[in-house]
């Protein structure tokens, strides 16, 4: 075993983003390096207090999407704001009385994680910005209580010099960048569209591969990640990300249509395929020529979990006493940048799908940091006499933590790494770190990201079966309440909605084998596809032309579904219901044959789960 690590860490392909990185890799390390030198040389200019701090919010809001980039930017900017005023609410409230300030500090962390966790995109870090800034501006002052808004000032001058430098730099890099998006999003799309049409080609050719959809739905759904980001960049007033969206619930609901079609045994369903494609091709082309004052708007809105929210926000404000504990009981010069740190860790972890894996990835890359920061500072930082040396000594460093952050497989180790390697250094116009300060402050470091990393362990672990067991749950419920008749939900946005919620589970059990993990994927296509069947059942059942029979056979089957889920029995009684021949009775049976064919292929329903 270690025989094949050392042949593995010495292999060429383990180094390829370092020794032969692509250009657009390089362009981003050298961009942003620049932007992070430049910021930190402004800040010592204006003789800040600590002018780490802007180098680190540029490579914080430095993504390789310039509209993810934008997003970021804004939402920090927004969270330092709201972060700041609530640092000088809680010194004002409690200026001179830890004993209440820690505890009201603790539960605005653990209120603003929770709230995170159930808010998508980068509102979500918004909040998370606001919770750790309270805690660095609060902290700051906690020994002089009447510098708090000379601390909060400050802090939000970092942060807005970071944002300035880096949205500098990649406007001038980034030429053409609206024509580049478009067309970025365009191919993304055309691509996308190849693919399922070629599964609905071959669907009865050959036999169907749940892995083969279930990777065709993951990049479904990093389009629809991505989309949002590449709409801004073409610019404001353009409905081109909706579209995009509603093009990409087309591709969805025809993968889950071609799939039923197998089902039933017979090609019953190319009306249905047919009316799916044209949609798509009507709002492709809508991407393709966006114009002004198009008013069209399609929202789906995920999976909220309000038990992941309050496991998160207890722990944030578990994790929040526990720190300040631990400083009251020994007393450690470091003990507020301790507690600051566990706050920082929290706000970056929260939210990650499995915080446990995320830390492991953070810590390794904590470790390179304290490594090179303590390499700078104590052979090469003592060398400098002034801040332009400074950045050529830290310039190497910044552009190989950048080339990292560009590959998928070390961009968990540059997160951290780039973001503490100034702050660790502490560079200063009126003085340098001394050893036992350099080591408390990086000891400080470590130790707040190895205790957050304990108690995602130890406190409200996350469990990998129960997190499944609450996904199945949700959705089996969800699958149930479109009997109800005053469910209103389409077939494109069920499909959406629960095809994020099953790609970003299948994210967090990538690590489980294929084996086992084959078949929860197809209990999870399943359970798309008998939602796509029953709202059509269901519009059967309220549309004017069905004769009264089979309106009342439909309210009765509907009626035992809300009740009991997925049962034969009730299917093989909708079938066998006398009803004139009609094009509804046609839907209906080719429909409850699918859904009896789906039943033999998975007995395990995620819907009868969730009772």
């Amino acid at each position: 075993m270690s025989a094949l690590s050392s042949r593995t860490f010495f292999h060429f392909n383990t180094w390829e983003w370092l020794l032969a990185p692509t250009f657009p890799s390089f362009v981003f390390a050298v961009r942003t390096s620049f932007a992070a030198a430049i910021s930190l040389l402004i800040a010592m200019w204006m003789e800040l207090d600590s002018p780490a701090w802007a180098p680190l919010t540029v490579w914080v809001v430095a993504l390789t999407s310039r509209g993810e980039s934008l997003a970021k930017a804004r939402w920090r900017v927004v969270g330092t704001v709201i972060g700041c005023m609530a640092a000088m609410a809680l010194i004002a409230a409690f200026p001179q009385q830890s004993g209440l300030f820690f505890p009201v500090l603790a539960l605005w962390v653990g209120i603003c994680c929770a709230t995170a966790t159930l808010l998508d995109g980068y509102p979500t870090y918004g909040l998370l910005v606001a919770s750790f800034t309270s805690t660095i501006v609060a902290t700051g002052a906690a020994s002089n209580p009447d510098t708090v808004f000379d601390v909060a000032v400050s802090r939000g001058t970092y942060i807005i010099l970071g944002v300035l430098c880096e949205t500098l730099l990649a406007i001038l890099s980034m030429p053409n960048l609206q024509a580049k998006a478009h067309l970025r999003l365009l191919n993304r799309l055309y691509a996308l569209r190849s693919s399922v049409s070629e599964i609905i080609l071959h669907a009865h050719e050959r036999k169907d591969d749940p892995t083969v959809r279930f990777q065709l739905l993951g990049e479904l759904a990093q389009a629809n990640n991505r989309l949002t980001y590449d709409a801004m960049e073409m610019g404001p007033h353009l409905r081109v990300a909706d579209h995009a969206r509603a093009a990409l619930a087309c591709l969805v609901a025809l993968l889950a249509r071609s799939r039923v079609e197998v089902l039933a045994g017979e090609p019953a369903e190319n009306h249905w395929l047919a009316h799916d494609w044209n949609r798509l091709e009507g709002h492709i082309h809508a991407c393709e020529v966006p114009r002004h004052g198009d008013r069209f708007r399609f929202r789906v809105f995920s999976r909220r979990s309000f038990s992941d929210a309050r496991d998160n926000g207890l722990r944030a404000c578990g994790g929040i006493l526990g720190a300040w504990l631990i400083w009251e009981t020994t007393a450690w010069p470091a003990g507020l940048s301790f507690v600051s740190f566990v706050s920082l860790v929290y706000g970056l972890l929260a939210t990650r799908e499995n915080p446990l894996l995320a830390s492991s990835s953070f810590l390794a890359g904590g470790i390179f940091s304290v490594a090179a920061a303590t390499l700078c500072a104590f052979l090469l930082v003592p060398a400098v006499t002034s801040p332009e040396l400074l950045v050529v000594v830290l310039m190497p460093f910044m552009v190989v933590g950048g080339l990292a952050a560009t590959r998928a497989e070390t961009s968990g180790y540059a997160f951290s790494f780039n973001m503490f390697l100034p702050v660790l250094i502490g560079p200063s116009n009126q003085g340098r770190y001394d050893e036992i300060g350099f080591l408390n402050g990086a000891m400080a470091f470590l130790c707040a990201i190895l205790f957050a990393r304990w108690t995602y362990r130890s406190i409200m672990p996350f469990r990998l079966d129960r997190h499944m067991r609450s996904t199945e749950r949700w959705i089996g419920s969800q699958l149930r309440a479109l009997a109800r008749d005053s469910n209103r939900l389409d077939p494109h946005e069920w499909l959406v909605q629960n095809a994020n919620s099953l790609v970003r589970l299948t994210r967090v059990v990538s690590r489980i084998p294929a084996p086992a993990l084959l078949p929860y994927m197809e209990r999870s296509l399943t359970i798309l596809e008998r939602g796509l069947i029953l709202i059509t059942l269901r519009d059967v059942q309220r549309a004017q032309e069905t004769s009264p029979a089979l309106k009342n056979a439909l309210t009765l089957f509907l009626r035992h579904w809300q009740k009991h889920g997925f049962r034969e029995a009730d299917v093989r009684a909708l079938l066998n219901a006398s009803s004139p021949a009609s094009h509804a009775r046609d839907i209906v049976t080719s429909h409850c044959n699918a859904l009896l064919a789906s039943g033999h292929a998975s007995q395990n329903d995620l819907s009868s789960r969730s009772r």
